[in-house]
């Protein structure tokens, strides 16, 4: 199996090097991924800049760090390490979840994006990690994957769709299975803050704190708090088929 490997937080992240640990017992690896963070990029490109290849010292493998951002990692990633094709375009592990919501803003989800743009099977693996400066578990990530590789590589999925997987920052042994679900909701709260420098001047920062409904049954949400891995399929095409009627009657 031939694989290309990105993620948003950057090619010295150590999700990155968990994730490509075990995509190397499965196939040929490449890595090719931003030179540093690029966390709530979305499925931003490089349009206005030279993207800038250098190669990345990693044993075992081809590795690329690029002055962009994943969509961008993907795309040259597929036409340097894989021009003859890519069978797997895996993006993470991240460090922090990606649920509900976060898929709009989230730059490991576009390079999972990117990839089923480019007709590539493509996985997108995050850690659930809720508690501010707990360290963070990609071990358990790690072995969930290995253990559950085959099958999401192998599950059957219709065009322009990949999977979103979350994983619980919690210890393996209480990892109660993993659920198939779909988006739930999760919205920050007071998002924008006023501030000002040290000569006065306003300027504003911009996180918020997360705001979720502890009961959503079905969803991304609900699963990885109750102990579960999330697996959520994310189509590329995001048409309200059900709205569509009713829109061209009252237009």
């Amino acid at each position: 199996m031939r694989i290309l490997i990105t993620n948003d937080d950057g090619i010295r992240a150590p999700g990155i090097r968990a994730l490509t640990d075990v995509a190397k017992k499965f196939g040929e690896v490449k890595v090719v991924a931003p030179d540093r963070e690029r966390s709530a990029c979305g499925h931003a490109m490089t349009m206005r800049d030279p993207l800038r290849v250098s190669s990345f010292s990693w044993d075992g493998c081809e590795a690329y760090e690029i002055n962009g951002v994943p969509a961008d990692c993907v795309s040259v990633g597929l036409k340097l390490g894989w021009p003859d094709g890519c069978d797997l375009v895996l993006s993470g592990i991240n460090n922090g979840p990606n649920l509900g919501f976060d898929v709009t803003y989230s730059g490991t989800v576009a390079g999972a994006m990117e990839g089923t743009i480019h007709g590539v099977r493509s996985i997108a693996l995050s850690m659930a990690l809720f508690v501010t400066g707990a360290p963070i578990k990609y071990e358990v990530g790690s072995r969930w994957l290995e253990e559950n590789f085959e099958r999401l590589v192998s599950a059957p999925l219709k065009p322009l769709v990949f999977l979103n997987v979350n994983v619980p920052n919690i210890d393996y042994d209480n990892i109660r299975g993993h659920r198939v679900v779909q988006m739930g909701k999760r919205v920050y709260e007071d998002r924008v803050e006023y501030r000002e420098d040290p000569w006065g001047r306003p300027y504003y920062w911009q996180g918020g704190v997360v705001a979720m409904d502890h009961d959503q049954p079905g969803t991304d949400v609900q699963a990885v708090q109750d102990g579960y891995v999330s697996i959520t399929p994310v189509t590329l095409d995001w048409t309200d088929y059900g709205q569509l009627s009713d829109l061209q009657r009252a237009i």
